[in-house]
């Protein structure tokens, strides 16, 4: 049994949700996502609320269980409040730029690394070493903060490299002589 999948998923008011065929569509003042339904999970719309069940008692309804109600609840917080990751750079000369739809990096490569930045997606550098990646799609957010953190991943000497926001980098000591 799942203790997650047990509990109901809320809708708050201002959020609708819908049910067309084999997907689910959730509307708020953030937009709109859908999901693809899986056959072995049923989902219902109740009021004030989402239900999502095992179809039948298979292992693989009882594995998706947890899984897609948590998919659901997704949905539902993206469209009202959203999501958002901050990456942090350390390292002398680097920096980051945001220019319209795409991000400019300087980070010690001979050139500078432009990434463009998906639809339904905003980024903001409040100063030169922070980056914040804010958008309605979980999904799409934790991909493109990954993507812009693969260019300069943290090294354990110097700490140098692009983190997320409360990430703890491992630091090792160096050569001794």
């Amino acid at each position: 049994m799942s203790r997650i999948g047990k509990k109901p998923v809320t809708v708050p008011a201002g959020v609708t949700a819908s049910i067309e065929g084999k997907r689910m569509t959730v509307k708020g003042p953030k937009g709109s996502l859908t999901l693809a339904m899986r056959d072995e999970i049923s989902y219902e719309i109740e009021d004030g609320g989402i239900s999502v069940q095992p179809a039948n008692d298979s292992k693989q309804a009882r594995a998706f269980w947890g899984m897609q109600r948590t998919l659901v609840q997704n949905l539902v917080t993206g469209v009202t409040e959203g999501f958002t990751k901050k990456l942090l750079i350390t390292g002398v000369g680097y920096r980051a730029a945001a220019q319209g739809r795409n991000l400019k990096l300087q980070l010690g490569y001979s050139h500078d690394v432009d990434v463009a930045v998906p639809e339904g997606l905003e980024v903001k550098t409040p100063d030169n070493t922070t980056i914040e990646i804010s958008g309605a799609d979980k999904q799409k957010v934790g991909q493109l903060a990954a993507e812009i953190r693969r260019w300069r991943k943290p090294e354990p000497y110097k700490g140098k490299g692009i983190k997320y926001d409360g990430e703890f980098i491992f630091r090792k000591e160096g050569k001794k002589k």
